[in-house]
């Protein structure tokens, strides 16, 4: 007779498995620390990129170069010469001093830079308009540059006794003006009135009404001059007639002046320049075998006004060497308060009361300070 078969003693002779048991399954989720780590790595990534590379909205500025205009440039042309006219032997340094502008600075940079104490930070707005490139500032200041070199001349020669022109320098598009005069004509006469310096224009239209005709002679180049009549227009600024032009004063001699000087830009070197004309032009030694430096912004008329940068342009000169700096009356206040040990600072208005000034210092007299 057979037996039943046991299943359960079938199943308890099957092998048993052999070895430890697996682990147990891990879970690959970060843990909140390891996502903590991660985000802190990811933006010290950003925040080192932007630090290195982005630009903030500052400008970084330092003491520039210094010229002396009574030296030569770097290509070993006088900085300033006279052609056609005798030239004077000068002795000493009238030099020009400038402040270098560092732009597209980074978070890193700009705090290098400041850190180093040669180095100041500006708003980039202040020397830059909303939307203006890099290459629109250089040319607008190459165009200041030039403006400051033409005034320095006429400032120069007025002071010399020679005489000046009024020429057109721009023409309002659509005004009476246009079509008929262009930049660079001279002014002969308006409104039966002679022209002799640029203010003339503006007098000889006091009474005068808009849509009233009136004949204005000018000069065209080389070519005979001419006399046209214009009717007047009208500008809400002003109750007399409007011409649609602005005058300018200019040397009228038969000689040259001519100012070499490259990468420069901007209108403060006007008196320095001014001051290097009249002393190569004169028997006198304006520097007297100092080393004067100084800035300012100059008139037609001879009048210096103030400049930015004061206090960088100081330590240029110092470090250039100069004893003596020419500030502009309205940058005492400042340049006091920045003035390097060794330095003594000189207060003009006018190119006439720089002379003086100069004149002074050579005598051993007392000088204006500031």
């Amino acid at each position: 007779m057979s037996t039943p078969r046991d299943e359960t003693a079938v199943e308890s002779h099957q092998p048993l498995p052999s070895g430890p048991p697996p682990p147990p399954e891990r879970d690959h989720r970060l843990s909140r620390r390891g996502w903590t780590l991660v985000i802190s790595a990811v933006l010290f990534l950003v925040f080192a990129a932007l630090g290195f590379f982005a630009p903030v909205p500052f400008v970084a500025i330092s003491p520039g170069p210094t010229y002396d205009t009574l030296g030569k440039d770097e290509a070993g042309k006088p900085v300033v010469q006279i052609n056609g006219h005798q030239e004077f032997p000068t002795t000493g340094e009238l030099r020009m001093t400038t402040v270098s502008l560092r732009d597209g600075v980074t978070l890193f940079s700009a705090l290098g830079l400041w850190a180093s104490g040669r180095y100041a930070l500006a708003p980039r707005e202040e020397y830059f308009k909303p939307g203006e490139t890099n290459d629109q500032v250089k040319q607008e200041n190459v165009k200041q540059f030039e403006d400051s070199q033409s005034n320095a001349e006429v400032a120069a020669l007025r002071h010399l006794k020679y005489p000046v022109k009024v020429l057109t320098k721009e023409v309002v598009a659509g005004s009476p003006a246009d079509k008929v005069l262009a930049p660079g004509d001279r002014l002969v006469n308006v409104n039966g009135k002679d022209i002799v310096a640029e203010e003339d224009v503006r007098a000889a239209l006091a009474g005068t009404k808009p849509g009233q005709t009136i004949s204005i002679t000018f000069q065209h180049g080389n070519e005979p001059p001419k006399t046209t009549p214009l009717t007047l227009g009208q500008r809400p600024d002003r109750p007399e007639g409007f011409i649609g032009l602005t005058p300018i004063d200019r040397a009228d001699v038969p000689f040259d002046v001519k100012i070499s000087l490259e990468n420069v830009g901007g209108p403060s070197a006007g008196l320095m320049f001014a001051l290097a004309i009249v002393d190569r032009m004169e028997t006198g030694d304006i520097a007297g075998g100092r080393h004067i430096a100084g800035t300012g912004e100059i008139t037609e008329k001879g009048a210096v006004g103030p400049i930015g940068g004061i206090s960088f342009k100081l330590v240029g000169a110092r470090e250039a060497g100069a004893t003596d700096f020419l500030v502009p009356e309205r940058n005492c206040a400042e340049a006091k308060s920045a003035v390097p040990e060794g330095l003594n600072l000189i207060k003009v208005s006018t190119l006439d009361s720089a002379l003086t000034a100069l004149a002074d210092l050579r005598e051993g007299r007392p000088t204006p300070k500031c």
